[in-house]
């Protein structure tokens, strides 16, 4: 058997695993399985860990790519073979396995291969992944320095008559041929009406002058993702919409102003709020204030009022403050932000409209 790779994310694992009163861990979550092997097919992937052993389980089309990325232990085998493997490593042993993701069928499967007691925990790696390395945060940095940079590009094609879905793919293959492996989601183009759903999917429709037209896109880079919006005139647009936007910008300078160690993120939401209530639009916003962004493109902390998260130094999350009116349109503006020791540094360098 090749020797366990002693990494500190590993080695965090297994200190979860410890808190968490169980003696192995399952890992099924494909950003997790990455995050701890790096392995970068982690979909076709499960992961287990004990105190003395890490495998990494895939199937015979990843022999090669496993054997050039994972310095963990690696079996090639399809289930059942795999959880047949593994029974002879969890016998007799309380297992934990990822509860919010392992389907009841995946369960099941355990239940018939292991002589186990299985423990259904809830996000035991997600947590650790809050606070990202200085590796981390370079991929990070790296994937929003691109989508900078196709924004720039795309910027000088949002005028009356572009098509949503023409923006969309501009900006997609301008990443993609500034280095991108792609997208860090389906990018989001909605204007005028359209402009009002939060998560509008590019469409045929065709910009028209006096519209606002939103824009919601990342980069991805090595598994880690970037997230901006930008919301754009196309010429002038009405005293009306001119209200919303500078509502809208107001929210998010005074959000970002406030992020900072030892911030809870509940209080930014808050903070929001407040500024889009003076402007007699706080109803209007009806999402989170925003989230963390690394190995998945929504991951904690969660910046909502039900959060009791704080932030801590190497955090890195979006503020995204927003207001949707049906029938009129809609205004987000996204950036992304390092939580830094002494404060924060604004990840997205992209301007902002100034209406």
């Amino acid at each position: 058997m090749s020797p366990v790779l002693v990494s500190p994310a590993l080695e965090a694992a297994r200190g979860a695993m410890q808190q968490s009163g169980v003696d192995a861990l399952w890992i099924s979550q494909p950003a997790n399985i990455r995050y701890l092997s790096g392995f970068s097919s982690p979909e076709d992937a499960k992961l287990l860990l004990t105190p003395d052993a890490a495998i990494l389980y895939t199937d015979s089309r990843y022999a090669l790519q496993a054997a050039q990325e994972v310095k963990v232990e690696i079996h090639i085998a399809r289930s059942p073979a795999t959880l047949e493997h593994a029974a002879e490593w969890v016998q007799g042993l309380k297992v934990g396995f990822e509860a919010e993701h392992l389907t009841v069928a995946g369960l099941d499967d355990l239940k018939q291969y292991w002589q186990a007691e299985l423990v259904p925990l809830r996000r035991p790696i997600e947590t650790l992944r809050l606070v990202k390395s200085d590796a981390e945060i370079a991929m990070i940095r790296r994937a929003q320095a691109i989508a900078d940079a196709a924004y720039a590009e795309v910027l000088p094609q949002i005028r009356a008559g572009a098509r949503e879905t023409d923006l969309s793919l501009a900006l997609e293959l301008a990443m993609r041929r500034l280095g991108a492996d792609g997208p860090s989601f389906e990018t989001i183009v909605a204007s005028g009406e359209r402009g009002a759903l939060p998560h509008g999917r590019a469409s045929d429709k065709l910009l028209v002058a006096g519209e606002l037209v939103t824009l919601d896109f990342g980069a991805l880079i090595g598994g880690y993702h970037s997230d901006m919006t930008r919301t754009v005139p196309v010429g002038e647009v009405s005293a009306e919409l001119r209200r919303l936007y500078m509502a809208v910008l107001d929210a998010e300078d005074q959000a970002i102003a406030a992020v900072g160690p030892g911030v809870r993120t509940a209080d930014l939401d808050a903070l929001a709020r407040g500024v889009l209530a003076g402007h007699d639009l706080a109803e209007h916003f009806t999402h989170s204030l925003g989230h963390g962004v690394g190995l998945d493109i929504h991951e904690g902390p969660g910046l909502r009022a039900a959060s009791d998260e704080v932030l801590r130094p190497g955090m890195v999350i979006t503020i995204e403050p927003g207001v949707y009116l049906e029938g009129v349109g809609g205004v987000r503006i996204e950036d992304l932000l390092l939580i830094t020791e002494s404060g924060h540094e604004v990840l997205s360098q992209s301007s902002r409209a100034r209406l």
